[in-house]
């Protein structure tokens, strides 16, 4: 699923973040959403979270269990 959009995204889930650091090279992270940082509805390179690792990165992907 895609993670653009706020609605997709709950907390507890499990995706695939990009984190600031790594945008160029495109690496990605997983993890469990602990907060949902960004407030508005949409965004185009994805909605920012925070893992409960402490990482913090936009959504590229929802993980399905």
């Amino acid at each position: 699923m895609d993670g653009k959009k706020r609605s997709n995204i709950k907390i507890g889930e499990y995706v695939e973040i990009v984190e600031k650091q790594n945008q160029r090279s495109g690496e990605t992270t997983e993890g469990q959403v602990k907060r949902i940082l960004t407030k508005s509805s949409s965004h185009p390179h994805g909605i920012k979270v925070m893992l409960t690792s402490g990482e913090v990165g936009r959504v590229k992907r929802i993980l399905e269990e």
